[in-house]
């Protein structure tokens, strides 16, 4: 299971979808995309929380899947598409999505942006 930004957050955060992610990541062997790092850095930095201790919490949670050109091509065209009919739809979302598809992966995640694909777990 690729365990999405939003899910991480949730997770963080001790909601209801969180203890949802939590089963996921207790259950399933777990996957992160490198690029959610850098959203839950974000959210981190916002939030005034310790960023290294969150980072570690989600390396040492999930497996963190890197970036290839393969991964990025596929990320692209999926940008390309889903931009003309999903409103707010962006790059990292095609990021992870590629990451998804290249490694044959379901989506953990609440992310509206998500709800009409085939490989998602909504929380």
């Amino acid at each position: 299971m690729l365990i999405d930004t939003y899910a991480w957050i949730e997770f963080f955060r001790g909601t209801e979808s969180g203890m949802e992610a939590r089963e996921v990541l207790r259950a399933e062997r777990s996957f992160t995309s490198v690029v959610s790092i850098a959203e839950i850095a974000e959210w981190c930095l916002k939030n005034n929380l310790r960023l290294q201790e969150y980072v570690r919490a989600v390396t040492k949670g999930s497996v963190i899947l890197r970036l290839d050109e393969q991964t990025a091509s596929i990320a692209g065209t999926i940008n390309h598409e889903r931009k003309k009919t999903i409103r707010g739809w962006g790059m990292v979302d095609s990021l992870i999505l590629a990451t998804a598809v290249s490694y044959d992966l379901k989506i953990l995640t609440g992310d509206s942006h998500f709800k009409d694909l085939p490989n998602v777990r909504m929380l």
